[in-house]
C-alpha cells in the first residue's frame, strides 16, 4: 500500500529572508528536505504539506519551493484569508500552481469569525469552481464548523485533526484532562456526505506513553461513524513534535492489531488520495 500522510508543516529556520509571524514550540526547522528525510526512515511514500499557518500566515511560497524539489513525495494545501476581498482570484492562481491539492480554512475561536462571514463564503463557492477540497481547522469551534459545512452542502470540506484541540505540550500526569470530550459532536458530523475527517495528531489525545493503546477505542467509534474511506491518517508533524516524535506518530497505525490491512491501507493512504485527487511516486 501507498502510505500518505494527510498533514504534515515544513519550514526554513526564522530569519529576516522569510521571517516566522510566531515562533512556536516546534524544532528550529524542518525544511522540506528534512520531512522527506524523516518519511523515508520510517516508510511513508508521500504527505500532504499544509503551508504553516503558525509561521507563514498566509504565504505559502516556502510550500511552493519544497512542492518543486519533491513533486512526487509532497502535495501543498495553502490557507487563505476570508478578510481578504480577491480571496477567490487567490484560489483560482493557486489551482494553477504545480502541486497544490487543497486550501485551508482557520475557523478557531480566536479568529472570531462567524460561519456566515462573507469571505467564507467566497472561499467555499471558489472552491467548487476549481475542484479544491476546503481544509477545515475548527477543532475548538465544532458547532461553527458544521454550520459552515451545512451552509455549503456542495463544497467538499476535510475536517483537520478529528475536529478535537489537540495539546501542543504533553499534559501533565495528574491533569484531569478529558481529550474526547468532544467526540459526539464530531461523531454527529459524520452525517454531513461533503466532508470527510483527517484521523491527525491522534497520538497526541493518548493519556498513556508511546505506543498510546488507550486511543483506539474512542478511534473505532470514529472509523464506524466515518467509514474507513472517509478517514485520512495524519501525524500532524511538526505541529505534534513537543508530544510526539515523528517514528512515534507513525509506529502505532501500521503495527495495531486493530486494523485489519484493508482498513489499514484504505485509512493510511487510499483515503487521502481519494480526497485529494493525488498519490506519492517514489520511483
Amino acid at each position: 500500500m501507498a502510505i500518505i500522510d494527510s498533514q504534515v508543516h515544513a519550514y526554513e529556520a526564522n530569519t529576516p529572508k522569510r521571517p516566522w509571524a510566531t515562533v512556536p514550540n516546534w524544532p528550529d526547522h524542518v525544511t522540506g528536505d528534512e520531512m522527506v528525510a524523516a518519511m523515508d526512515k520510517v516508510g511513508v511514500d508521500g504527505a500532504i504539506f499544509i503551508s504553516a499557518f503558525s509561521m507563514y500566515r498566509y504565504d505559502a511560497s516556502y510550500a511552493v519551493e519544497v512542492a518543486r524539489a519533491h513533486p512526487k513525495r509532497l502535495a501543498i494545501v495553502k490557507p487563505v484569508d476570508p478578510d481578504d476581498p480577491d480571496v477567490a482570484d487567490v484560489v483560482a492562481e493557486w489551482k494553477k500552481t504545480p502541486g497544490a491539492v487543497g486550501i485551508r480554512i482557520m475557523l478557531t475561536r480566536e479568529n472570531k469569525r462567524e460561519p456566515g462571514h462573507p469571505g467564507l463564503d467566497r472561499i467555499a463557492r471558489a472552491a467548487i469552481q476549481h475542484d479544491f477540497p476546503v481544509n477545515l481547522l475548527c477543532w475548538d469551534n465544532l458547532d461553527a464548523g458544521t454550520a459552515l459545512v451545512d451552509r455549503h452542502p456542495d463544497t467538499r470540506f476535510i475536517l483537520d485533526h478529528l475536529g478535537i484541540l489537540q495539546p501542543r505540550t504533553p499534559p501533565a500526569p495528574a491533569q484531569p484532562w478529558s481529550p474526547w470530550a468532544e467526540l459526539p459532536k464530531v461523531l454527529a458530523l459524520a452525517k454531513r456526505k461533503n466532508v470527510v475527517i483527517k484521523v491527525s495528531g491522534a497520538c497526541t489525545l493518548s493519556k498513556e506513553p508511546y505506543p498510546f493503546p488507550d486511543i483506539w477505542d474512542p478511534l473505532a467509534r470514529v472509523f464506524d461513524a466515518w467509514g474507513f474511506d472517509r478517514c485520512l491518517w495524519g501525524t500532524d508533524w511538526t505541529r505534534a513534535f513537543a508530544v510526539v516524535n515523528y517514528e512515534q506518530a507513525v509506529t502505532p497505525f501500521l503495527k495495531t492489531d486493530r486494523l485489519s490491512d484493508t482498513e489499514r491501507a484504505m485509512l493510511m493512504g487510499g483515503a487521502c488520495a481519494k480526497a485529494y485527487g493525488w498519490s506519492p511516486n517514489k520511483g
